[in-house]
């Protein structure tokens, strides 16, 4: 098994300890709903790896990140909006608001989106 955090909440659904609507997974990758979507498809894409965030990224982690990104048009495409579009938005640190410390991508579309990413929160925590 891949190297994991006992503590951590996406490590305990890569385990299966947690329920979620997993969308995709391969051997270094999961994709799943996640709970509070923000558009219409809204997808976390992590790697089965605990790695906290993109500043821990290292050098041996770089077929890791290549399949989080390759999965991201897998994912879009099993969502039906490959072709329309999508965003994929990665919070790293307390300022980005990145509240689970474990890589993940937010997957979001199927709606036409403005800027900034996700409006709703800029007032919340602004």
């Amino acid at each position: 098994m891949t190297q994991q955090k006992s503590d951590c909440l996406f490590c305990r659904i890569v385990r299966g300890e947690i329920p979620a609507t997993i969308v995709y997974r391969n051997d270094h990758v999961m994709a799943f709903r996640d709970i509070t979507p923000v558009s219409p498809q809204h997808v976390l894409i992590i790697p089965l790896k605990h790695i906290p965030s993109l500043n821990d990224l290292s050098y041996e982690d770089e077929t890791i990140a290549g399949h989080i990104l390759l999965a991201a048009g897998t994912v879009a495409g099993i969502l039906g909006i490959r072709e329309s579009g999508y965003r994929l938005v990665f919070n790293t640190g307390k300022d980005a608001m990145q509240s689970v410390f474990h890589i993940h991508g937010h997957l979001t579309g199927g709606s036409t989106m403005g800027w900034p990413p996700f409006p709703g929160l800029a007032a919340v925590h602004g």
